[in-house]
């Protein structure tokens, strides 16, 4: 499950050390960990990070598929953790040390700022593969933060791109050595501490606010 720690001004939260889908208790956790960072003093910045071979492999479909009648909720919980991050009051980094698939790398999208493991592992959108349609709250997120060919070409192929071939296009800011990926992020958060959280707020919710919009609609279903 996810873990907090605080390294002087930056906020390192693990979102765990195995697929890290999208249970609703990890989902539960993962909100728990933000409101501590939210309620802590300024200056202040988030890594998210994770341990092993994966980032994030998204969705629990496993969950989904025991639960049909809950698809709405757990969707809408989905949908505000991205809003929350996207619209956090601190300066975020992602720190993808492994693959990052689906709702995964949506999570890293709603990030500032991403690093990205350079010889191995991947960023992918696979849901045309899969056969899961984006919502309009997905869709808006990725479109508002990858450049329209990136976008385009991230989601219909549910192209594979592995570190420099995300850093080429935009998708992450960082390809590094796997040791340098989390210290990168922490460096990148470190250098952003002392910006205004109510002020940060503001930018975020102004620059994002049709995705933010589409993000809430609660009215969403998956498919």
């Amino acid at each position: 499950m996810p873990t907090l720690e605080r390294h002087g001004d930056v906020f390192v939260l693990d979102i765990g050390d195995g697929e890290n889908r999208f249970h609703p208790d990890w989902v539960a956790s993962v909100n728990a960990a933000l409101d501590e960072v939210e309620r802590a003093e300024q200056p202040a910045a988030l890594v998210t990070a994770a341990t092993g071979k994966f980032f994030s492999n998204g969705l629990d479909l496993d969950w989904l598929g025991a639960h049909r009648d809950r698809h709405q909720e757990y969707i809408a919980s989905v949908h505000a953790l991205f809003a929350r991050v996207l619209s956090l009051p601190v300066v975020t980094v992602a720190a993808l040390q492994g693959h990052t698939f689906a709702a995964g790398a949506m999570l890293a999208l709603a990030h500032d700022f991403r690093v990205m493991r350079a010889d191995r592992g991947f960023w992918c959108l696979p849901e045309a593969d899969i056969t899961i349609p984006f919502t309009p709250g997905m869709s808006a997120l990725i479109q508002a933060r990858l450049a329209p060919q990136t976008a385009h070409e991230a989601m219909v192929t549910a192209r594979r791109y592995g570190g420099h071939d995300a850093l080429a296009v935009g998708i992450v800011d960082r390809a590094v050595d796997e040791d340098a990926v989390r210290p990168t992020a922490v460096e990148i958060a470190q250098a952003q501490v002392g910006k205004d959280g109510p002020t940060l707020a503001t930018i975020k919710s102004r620059m994002y606010a049709p995705v933010l919009a589409a993000l809430r609609d609660t009215d969403t279903p998956l498919g």
